[in-house]
């Protein structure tokens, strides 16, 4: 069901001046101890700041999130003083209340459309999306003139999902050696250098691997995908992020004396929150010939990169799949389905080499309550793992307090290791949050594809910039014994 809200000024106002967030999240507030560097007076804003503290809920007609908007400048910091008028329009089944849960005045358009007018004070406004009652996916904008929008796309599930919580002998201590890591995600490499990209330090060409590893990086990180060179796959015709390329990088990686993370998007494409298609080769089958599927070509790969001798020293078995994998059949509103799918893939890890440590890797970097839901029904459902991937990207995940804050909790909870294996932004404040973490729970970072994305690290002419840099300083901190 589709309709339109129209918020009162005076609900606006209620809405803006409301600071608490639902347990587990700092709603940006708990601490200024990283405002210098998220937050400025004054400027020119470039984007809508959307984020949702849970992409995840169960469609009772009851079950909530609270949102926070903002706007940033173009090095992503909030405005504290902006006044914009912020529209958010919802597409699919659900209501909206203040934080007080008081429901707020609800008007539909003739089109069906839901939206509602948010004026900010002191640079924010937050308000809880309640869900309907039918299952589905659920897009919500945040727009305001020629700004670029923010959106989420949320999963409501059914009702009835059975909620899981593990026991204590579900949550063992990893005990399997995970050294620090500071890494890249540079799978783009292969297609740059065959478009004649070159990178330059200090004027010097230089290959993309050996400059990361001479500004402190020791890891590289690799996606593959299962089939990228069909006509739907990501790479059509060329297989860029297939075996063969993957293991062509792998021995590049190796023979500059870094290690090797390997990330298993389980897709002909693209896997993340809002795609997680099958391969075509998979389509077809029954469940248990998908499981199959994902188990053989997991061993596969592995045994073809030890047999070169370029085994990873660590394996995500799946990308950002806080929405599952491999949907329909592995979408988080199927959970026994997900943790079969799950399971499967471990054991096809450990198949080939048992020590290898196991990453499962959710897009949740400052949402907590999401990423325990998650957790705690994976780990009840019997998936083993070694080691917690978050995404932490500032437009969708948070705050860093929020992001501090949940690592910590998650670090406590689970007795598991960390690793921001996504992020872009504030490359200096990620470190220190991730490797002070209590009892050397947090392992490292990867940062997304540093040479052509986000706050890139060199210039359009692939020159090196102070934003690579930086990373002699952090490695000298933080891997230095």
């Amino acid at each position: 069901m589709k309709m339109e809200i129209v918020i009162s000024l005076l609900a606006v106002v209620i809405l803006a001046g409301c600071q608490a967030g639902p347990s587990g999240q700092t709603g940006g507030k708990t601490s200024e101890e990283y405002a210098s560097v998220r937050q400025v007076e004054s400027g020119k804003p470039v984007h809508v700041m959307l984020t949702s503290y849970s992409t995840t809920l169960r469609a009772n007609g009851a079950d909530q999130t609270m949102m926070r908007l903002t706007v940033a400048d173009s090095l992503g910091r909030e405005i504290l003083s902006a006044k914009d008028t912020i529209r958010i329009t919802i597409d699919g089944e659900g209501t909206m209340t203040d934080l007080r849960g008081k429901p707020l005045e609800i008007t539909a358009d003739t089109a069906g459309r839901t939206t509602a007018q948010f004026i900010l004070k002191g640079g924010e406004a937050a308000f809880y999306f309640v869900t309907g009652t039918t299952p589905g996916k659920v897009k919500v904008e945040a727009s305001s003139g020629k700004l670029w929008p923010g959106s989420h796309e949320l999963h409501t599930l059914p009702g009835d999902f059975l909620m899981m919580t593990p026991d204590e002998s579900q949550l063992p201590r990893t005990t399997k050696p995970i050294d620090r890591m500071i890494g890249a995600d540079i799978s783009w490499l292969p297609e740059m250098e065959d478009q004649g990209r070159k990178l330059f330090d200090n004027g010097v060409e230089k290959d993309g691997i050996l400059l990361l590893r001479d500004h402190g990086f020791n890891t590289v990180r690799l996606r593959i995908f299962v089939n990228p060179g069909n006509e739907k796959g990501y790479s059509p015709g060329k297989g860029y992020c297939g075996l063969s390329h993957t293991l062509a990088m792998a021995k590049r990686v190796k023979e500059a004396g870094m290690e090797l993370l390997l990330n298993f998007h389980y897709s002909d494409y693209w896997a993340d929150p809002q795609q997680q298609n099958k391969p075509q080769a998979w389509a077809s089958g029954n469940f248990g010939a998908l499981k199959d599927s994902l188990a053989v070509h997991t061993a596969r790969v592995l045994l073809a990169l030890k047999l070169q001798g370029t085994m990873p020293a660590m394996v995500q078995v799946g990308n950002e799949i806080n929405h599952g994998m491999l949907w329909p059949d592995g979408h988080i509103g199927n959970p026994d389905n997900l943790a079969a799918l799950l399971r499967a893939g471990v054991e096809a890890v450990e198949s080939v080499d048992p020590a290898i440590p196991v990453m499962m890797h959710i897009a949740l970097g400052g949402q907590h309550d999401e990423s325990v839901f998650w957790l705690d029904n994976m780990i009840a459902r019997g998936v083993r793992f070694d080691i917690i991937g978050l995404s932490y990207y500032p437009r969708w995940h948070g705050t860093l307090d929020d992001l501090k804050a949940n690592l910590l909790a998650l670090a406590e909870r689970y007795h598991k290791p960390l690793n921001v294996v996504e992020y872009s932004w504030y490359k200096k404040e990620i470190h220190d949050i991730v490797f002070s973490l209590p009892g050397d729970m947090g392992k490292g970072t990867c940062i997304w594809e540093p040479f052509r994305w986000g706050e890139a690290t060199t210039s359009r002419q692939g020159e090196v910039n102070d934003l690579l840099r930086i990373y002699n300083d952090i490695a000298a901190r933080y891997l230095t014994p």
